[in-house]
């Protein structure tokens, strides 16, 4: 899992996914930003989420493609679910797609994307979610209209489809007590926990399972997964291996390596050969 608005090339990113396919890993993520986080050198600036996933779609096999996670401000939710599609079209169905209220504001002030308050940000994503998925199982020729606070459609066709049905993957993340578990719960395939202890993780999964449980939900129905920064330059072998062990014993399925350094494509096979085997 990569984070390019730190800096980053699409060359950089597409050299780190076919090194991460080569190796056997299973999927290449990346965060969707669109400036840095400080006031260091930005180097080429940000790169697109969804067009750099379909380029890197067309130049890969294997491995999983996705976003953690999509801003909901950054995109209207028709053309979310265009974008989303296609990519998973293009890719013959290795797309997943996380979504989030977003939280950096300054990223939107520099691109002149609103930046409503944060109940209103988890309005919009609840009806982002509702709209994305209501386009993609809407049967050929039929038409989907939904009629929301913030978003209103009407009798769209719902195409283009998606190459994975009923659709690609939707992954809910965040560290949240009330509405994040609310809303995986509802919609998600996925919860993630990023960069946050195993207690952290373990108390967010629980509150989850919860909201399941309320809803109705088969808790077991969701993949539970956590996102943690891996520095193989920094940290020897052993000690990542312990920290990355603690999740999976916590009942983490999925685990998202964050690599920061999008220049060092050894890496991959150094956590590959290192790393992956203790798993």
């Amino acid at each position: 899992m990569l984070e390019p608005q730190q800096g980053a090339t699409y060359d950089q990113q597409l050299a780190i996914a076919q090194a991460a396919e080569r190796e056997g890993f299973d999927g290449f993520f990346r965060s969707d930003h669109l400036m840095r986080f400080d006031d260091e050198d930005p180097g080429p600036g940000p790169t697109d989420s969804w067009i750099t996933l379909a380029g890197i779609a067309r130049e890969t096999n294997r491995i999983r493609l996705g976003t953690l996670v999509t801003s909901m401000t950054f995109r209207f939710p028709g053309m979310l679910a265009i974008e989303v599609a296609q990519v998973d079209a293009m890719s013959r169905g290795r797309v997943e797609l996380g979504l989030g209220a977003g939280w950096y504001d300054p990223e939107h002030h520099a691109h002149a994307v609103p930046f409503p308050p944060l109940g209103v940000r988890f309005e919009m994503l609840e009806e982002q979610l509702q709209i994305v998925l209501g386009l993609w199982a809407t049967r050929r020729g039929d038409k989907f209209s939904f009629e929301g606070e913030h978003y209103t459609v009407e009798d769209s066709p719902g195409l283009p489809k998606p190459a994975q049905q009923p659709h690609p993957p939707i992954i809910i993340g965040g560290a949240g007590s009330k509405r994040t578990p609310r809303l995986a719960a509802k919609y998600a395939d996925e919860f993630n926990v990023p960069f946050h202890a195993v207690d952290d993780f373990n108390k967010a999964v629980g509150r989850v399972r919860k909201a399941c449980e309320e809803q109705g939900r088969d808790p077991s129905s969701l993949v539970y997964s956590a996102a943690v920064n891996v520095d193989i330059r920094a940290n020897s072998a052993d000690k990542i291996v312990d920290e990355l062990s603690q999740f999976k014993e916590a009942g983490a399925a999925r685990l998202y390596m964050q690599l920061l350094d999008t220049a060092d494509v050894e890496q991959v096979s150094v956590i590959a050969t290192e790393v992956n085997p203790h798993l």
